[in-house]
Parts: structure tokens; C-alpha cells; sequence
């Protein structure tokens, strides 16, 4: 069933103009006719079945019958920052980790990323990944759609994301044999708890950062005795959230 993001909060058996945008989609391209049913997520994050009950050329409406909602959402909250990545990968970075439960993506200038976020570009960027991240969450329906942002560095990650947990996701820890410290930090989270993995670009974590996410308790892991892609990296680490916490 076909699932909409609406903006508001809204009440069981609720009448609604739909949104320009989510008419066209459903009525326009998908060609729902009068009867038609699709599922509804308002912004508290509850679940509806919405019948299409009006139609006319400038208007459709429906109404809402509130329904049970599933655990779809990871159990603890993660937010994933990623060294700005080279070329379409913040894109697929952005839709991939939506369908594996992220909570809010934050890329970053890392101090060896290839790429550059001009200033003037900022805004642009972040809602194209922004409408990317939500057409991900319709399609895997989930209940919450993640928060995209943008930070100059790696200090601005630490200021902009508290957390209770803190990874940097470190391939040299992999290299010298490291192979627990994910798996224990993991078991150790509690639902609602809180988790931030960094994750370096292309050109990988520099000294300089990894001494900073130290002195903010960030734990240095291995994700494993592979070398991984920067765009790699954060599905494996959403991977493993959902294993623990979900799957054990």
C-alpha cells in the first residue's frame, strides 16, 4: 500500500484536503479513483488509513481511520556523520541509510574530503537529499522520516549531535586486529538511548580528528577485517544497530 508524510497532527476519523504534491502523486500518477486507500503518517508519527472519499479537478479528499502501528522504527536513535563524499554518494549514503532506520544524517568537511560544499550551495544540497530521504521512508514505510544537515567540520558534529554513545568507525583499529568494540558497544546500548558513528570520506580520518573524537568520547572500532567504502561504512554499522537490537 502506497504511504504518505503529512506535515500535521491529526485524529481518527479526520477529513482532509490532501496536499497538492501527495494528490498528484496518488491520483495523478498512481490513478487513484474514488475508494482508494493509502496509508498516512502524520507528523507525531502515527499511522492512518486514508480513504479517498472527494475528487475533483482542483481537490481530493480524504478520510482517516487510525490504525495499529507496527515497530518499524529502530529501538535507539542514530545519527550517522559522514566526511563530505565524492561525486552521487551522499545521495545513495542518504537513501540507503533512510531504508536501514537512520535518524538524522550530518555530512561533514572532513579534513582529507575530496569534495567541497560551496557555502551558496548548502540549502540546495540538503533538500535534494532531503526530498531523497523521504521518498525512502515512504517506500520502506517507516514512521519518521530523518533529518539531514551540514557541518563545516568534525567539531561542529560533536556541538550540533549529544549523544550517549559515540563511534568513529576507524580502519586502523581493523588493521591491528581490533574486532570487539563495536559488538560491545552495541550490546550495551539501551533502547531509547542515543548513538553517533562518524565515518570518514574517501580519503579517510585524519590524525587531527581522531585525537578530537577521543577527547570527545567517541570510541575508535573496526567495522569488521574489511576495508569498506566510505558509502559502505554507515550501512554496515546501521546493519549491525539492527541486528543487536532488533533481530537478537
Amino acid at each position: 500500500m502506497q504511504r504518505y508524510f503529512l506535515e500535521d497532527a491529526h485524529q481518527d476519523q479526520d477529513v482532509l484536503t490532501l496536499p497538492t504534491d501527495i494528490a498528484h502523486h496518488w491520483v495523478t500518477v498512481l490513478r487513484a479513483q474514488t475508494g482508494a486507500v493509502a496509508e498516512f503518517v502524520d507528523q507525531t508519527a502515527h499511522l492512518f488509513h486514508g480513504e479517498l472519499q472527494t475528487l475533483t479537478e482542483d481537490k481530493a479528499t480524504v478520510k482517516l481511520t487510525a490504525v495499529a502501528t507496527p515497530p518499524v522504527e529502530l529501538p535507539v536513535t542514530v545519527t550517522i556523520a559522514c566526511g563530505l563524499p565524492k561525486q552521487e554518494k551522499a545521495e545513495w549514503i542518504t537513501q540507503k541509510a533512510t531504508e536501514l532506520g537512520v535518524d538524522h544524517i550530518i555530512f561533514f568537511g572532513g579534513d582529507w574530503s575530496v569534495a567541497k560544499w560551496q557555502p551558496n550551495k548548502v540549502a540546495k544540497k540538503l533538500a535534494r537529499l532531503t526530498k531523497i530521504a523521504h521518498g525512502a521512508a515512504e517506500q520502506s514505510h517507516r514512521l519518521r522520516r530523518p533529518m539531514l544537515s551540514y557541518a563545516s567540520d568534525l567539531r561542529a558534529v560533536f556541538q550540533a549531535a549529544p549523544t550517549d554513545v559515540r563511534l568513529l568507525a576507524y580502519e586502523e583499529s581493523a588493521k591491528q586486529g581490533e574486532q570487539s568494540a563495536l559488538n560491545q558497544q552495541l550490546q550495551a546500548l539501551k533502547p531509547k538511548q542515543s548513538l553517533l558513528a562518524i565515518f570518514g570520506p574517501e580519503g579517510g580520518i585524519s590524525p587531527a580528528e581522531v585525537q578530537l573524537a577521543q577527547e570527545n568520547q567517541a570510541i575508535l572500532a573496526g567495522l569488521g577485517p574489511r576495508i569498506l567504502r566510505t558509502e559502505t561504512a554507515p550501512l554496515y554499522l546501521l546493519s549491525a544497530v539492527s541486528v543487536v537490537m532488533e533481530l537478537q
